[in-house]
C-alpha cells in the first residue's frame, strides 16, 4: 500500500467514525464524569487501527508515521473526541516503543493496539519545565527489585489508565518503569480540566517494581522521553489545528446565516476582515504543521525535531486560542452560553494550548535550541 492509500484510508476511517455518532452530545454527556470517555469507543479506535499508527509492526502496530497520525488527531479533535488518543497512542506509546526491554515493550504495545490496555506516561513533577530530567522521584534497589518514591503531576490520560510508564532517578540516570494502576503504594488523584476531561496526580510510596518491569534503562530512557515528548508536541499541534478549523468553520457559517439590519453579518466589512485574519492564522498553522510532520517522518536528528516541535506547538497554540476566542466574539451573546458549541471548542483549545507548554514557553525553547542563523 502506498502513502496515498494510507492517507485516503485514514481519512475515510475518521469520517466513518464521526458519522457513527461521535458527536458533541456525547462530549457534553461525558464532561466531568470519570473517566471522561467510553471504553466502547476506545475499542472502535483500536478496530480502525488508530492506536497502532505509531507502533512498530513487530509489536502489532501499523508502523506508520506522523503524517498519518496527524490526520487522525486533527480529525478526532474536530469532533472534540474525549478519548485519550494522543496521551496513550502517541505520548506513552512513543516512550514505550523506544525502550530496550523487548518482551515488555511487545506486551504493552500489543495490548494498546488491541484496545485492551491504556497506558499513560507519568514524567512531569512541576509546572513550568519541559525538561524530562528535572525530577525528584527516585528508584532504590530493593532485594531483587526496585522501590519507587515520589509524585508525578499533569499525567495526561490518567483517568481510566491501566498502568503508568513512570520516570525515576537512579545512580545511573533516569530509568522508565511500568507500574500497573492497582499496584500497592500507587495512588492516583484526578484533577478536572476546563474541557471536562481529567489530568492525574500519581503518588508513589514504596512502590515495588520488578526488574522485568523496567521499560527503558538509563542508556535509552532519556532519548526515549525526548523523542516521545517532541512527537507529542507535534500531535498536540495537529489537535489544535482540528479544533481551530472547526471553530472557524462554525464562525463563517454563522456569519453567512445570521442577519442584522436586513443583511448577513458576513457582509459587514469589520467582520469580513476579522474572518480573513483568522483564516490566515489557520493557514499559517497548517503550513507549520505540514513542515513538522514531514521533518518527523524524515531522518532528521533529535535536535532538529526538538526545534520543530516547539515551533509547531507555539504556532498552533497561539492560533488555536485566538480563533476559538474570536469564534465566541463573532457569535455574540449566544457564543457565551454553555449550551452553544463554540464554547466547547474554546475550552479544548485552552487545555491543549497549555498542555506540555504554552506558546510563550515554546518560543523560549525554540530560541534556546534553534541555530543562531535560523531565520
Amino acid at each position: 500500500m502506498n502513502n496515498d492509500s494510507h492517507v485516503g484510508a485514514l481519512r475515510d476511517s475518521v469520517a466513518a467514525f464521526l458519522a457513527r455518532g461521535s458527536g458533541l452530545a456525547r462530549v457534553r454527556a461525558l464532561r466531568g464524569k470519570q473517566p471522561g470517555f467510553e471504553l466502547a469507543v476506545w475499542q472502535q479506535m483500536a478496530e480502525f487501527g488508530w492506536l497502532g499508527i505509531l507502533v512498530p509492526e513487530d509489536c502489532g502496530g501499523l508502523g506508520l508515521g506522523c503524517a498519518e497520525m496527524a490526520i487522525v488527531a486533527a480529525g478526532a479533535a474536530r469532533a472534540l473526541v474525549p478519548e485519550p488518543l494522543t496521551a496513550a497512542a502517541v505520548l506513552a506509546a512513543s516512550a514505550i516503543a523506544r525502550g530496550d526491554n523487548a518482551d515488555l515493550k511487545h506486551e504493552l504495545l500489543a495490548g494498546l493496539v488491541a484496545g485492551k490496555l491504556i497506558p499513560a506516561l507519568a514524567w512531569q513533577e512541576r509546572a513550568g519545565t519541559l525538561d524530562a530530567g528535572a525530577i525528584s522521584t527516585r528508584a532504590e534497589p530493593f532485594e531483587s527489585a526496585f522501590k519507587l518514591n515520589g509524585a508525578k503531576t499533569f499525567v495526561a490520560g490518567a483517568a481510566g489508565a491501566d498502568g503508568f510508564a513512570v520516570t525515576a532517578q537512579t545512580p545511573d540516570g533516569i530509568v522508565l518503569y511500568w507500574i500497573a494502576a492497582d499496584t500497592n503504594g500507587a495512588t492516583l488523584e484526578l484533577e478536572p480540566l476546563a474541557d471536562g476531561r481529567f489530568m492525574g496526580r500519581l503518588r508513589l510510596s514504596d512502590v515495588v517494581v520488578s526488574k522485568e518491569c523496567v521499560i527503558a534503562s538509563a542508556m535509552t530512557a532519556g532519548a526515549a522521553l525526548r523523542a516521545a515528548l517532541d512527537t507529542t508536541l507535534v500531535m498536540a499541534g495537529a489537535e489544535l489545528f482540528g479544533v481551530m478549523s472547526r471553530a472557524l468553520d462554525m464562525s463563517v457559517d454563522y456569519m453567512k446565516t445570521r442577519v442584522q439590519f436586513g443583511k448577513p453579518i458576513g457582509s459587514f466589512q469589520a467582520l469580513a476582515h476579522r474572518a480573513v485574519d483568522l483564516h490566515l492564522q489557520r493557514e499559517l498553522a497548517s503550513a507549520v504543521l505540514d513542515d513538522a510532520v514531514a521533518l518527523f517522518d524524515s531522518d532528521a536528528g533529535a535536535a532538529q525535531r526538538s526545534v520543530m516541535a516547539s515551533r509547531v506547538k507555539a504556532r498552533c497554540s497561539e492560533a488555536g486560542l485566538r480563533i476559538a476566542r474570536e469564534a465566541i466574539q463573532i457569535h455574540g451573546a449566544i457564543g457565551f452560553t454553555d449550551e452553544y458549541d463554540a464554547g466547547l471548542y474554546l475550552q479544548r483549545a485552552m487545555t491543549l494550548s497549555a498542555w506540555l507548554g504554552n506558546a510563550a514557553a515554546h518560543r523560549r525553547r525554540y530560541a534556546a535550541l534553534a541555530p543562531a542563523d535560523n531565520p
